[in-house]
């Protein structure tokens, strides 16, 4: 009798212990399939290693004949020890002047020889969007040519590898604070998940991703295939000496970094905080720039170009040195070689 009620009660709980067993399938799988994501993110990351910045400032993007840049420099980049590009992107002067902003198809082209080559060069790949200093002077006068530019790049990319990520803006700064920043970086984030929407993203805090602004920088819980990125030029009075388009500095040189304790400390304690924010939200965490002015003297760049680097390696962030050509160079493109001692700080020779 008790093991025909009991044969009685499994019949009736049948139905509902299916649907709780199928609940249960259900919510491991999603929490296999968040787990996989985030992973994507950490494990890009590391892939991302070292980089460097290329073309921003190349002719290449009015004409492809005068480009300084060739095609023989990304197998130059690949074979010179570094893993990623983050392809610097100015593309407002490549727009129509009225709204819907559309990009020019010879901008296009430029931009999709870039990513080719350094895919096939094995390079992963950043595109950076870099109009920075035009979007924090008028934030407001040219948030929809911003949002144009991911409304028309993001799905022509849409179906390019895993290994090319979006930075969604480069040192969002000025008037464009980290309220606003929050605002229009959400609604980009929108656009581009629109048609990417497990693409692997890179965002960064207000003023000039800078690592102390970590705090005001909101983004979504739920989506794990995001970057984190700052940026690292301090003491400034060092790594811009002698810069013409900063007004407290341009006249200063002659300033050293001798790599003591406490010069090496203030980068370490940097480091820390930024790492700390990392972990607490569970993000990976990139250096998108760093570097030393050319105008400072070339061994307290070797320095503190090196300290920074490995400084950065040990926190577990990725990074990209500023940059390949223009200033702060690790490649004399005119004569075609490394700057030996700021490459050997960036890639240490193997023994």
């Amino acid at each position: 009798m008790a093991g025909k009620n009991n044969n009685s009660i499994f019949q009736i709980c049948r139905p509902v212990i299916g649907r709780l067993f199928a609940v249960m399938i259900l919510t491991v799988a999603m929490v296999c399939a968040t787990g996989a994501k985030q992973m994507d993110a950490f494990n890009l990351n590391k892939k991302l290693g070292r980089g460097v910045n290329i073309i921003g400032y190349d002719p290449i993007w009015r004409s492809e004949k005068d480009g300084r840049f060739k095609e023989k420099h990304f197998k130059i980049i690949k074979e010179g020890g570094f893993d990623t590009v983050r392809i610097n992107l100015y593309p407002f002067a490549h727009m129509d002047k009225d709204a819907p902003y559309r990009l020019k198809k010879s901008w296009f082209e430029v931009a999709d020889w870039a990513v080719e080559n350094a895919l096939k060069n094995g390079l992963m790949v950043i595109l950076d969007m870099h109009e920075y200093e035009t979007m924090g002077k008028d934030p407001e006068g040219n948030k929809e040519k911003f949002l144009s530019f991911w409304r028309q790049v993001a799905p022509h990319f849409k179906d390019a590898p895993e290994n090319v990520l979006f930075e969604i803006l480069n040192e969002p700064s000025r008037k464009l604070t980290p309220e606003l920043w929050n605002q229009y970086c959400s609604e980009a984030l929108a656009i581009i998940r629109q048609s990417n929407p497990t693409r692997t993203v890179i965002i960064g805090p207000a003023f000039f991703n800078r690592i102390g602004v970590l705090g005001k920088l909101e983004l979504p819980e739920n989506d794990r295939n995001i970057i984190v990125t700052i940026h690292y030029y301090e003491p400034p009075a060092f790594t811009h000496q002698g810069a013409s388009w900063t007004p407290e500095y341009k006249d200063k040189v002659g300033v050293k970094w001798l790599g003591t304790k406490r010069e090496k400390q203030a980068i370490v304690n940097d480091f820390e905080r930024a790492q700390k924010w990392a972990k607490k939200h569970n993000r990976p965490m990139f250096l998108g720039e760093f570097g030393a002015y050319d105008k400072g003297e070339m061994d307290s760049r070797v320095r503190y170009t090196a300290f920074v680097a490995r400084t950065a390696e040990k926190s577990g962030f990725s990074w990209a040195y500023w940059q390949f050509d223009s200033d702060f160079i690790v490649y004399n493109i005119n004569r075609e070689q490394w700057v030996e001692p700021i490459y050997n700080a960036l890639i240490p020779p193997k023994h």
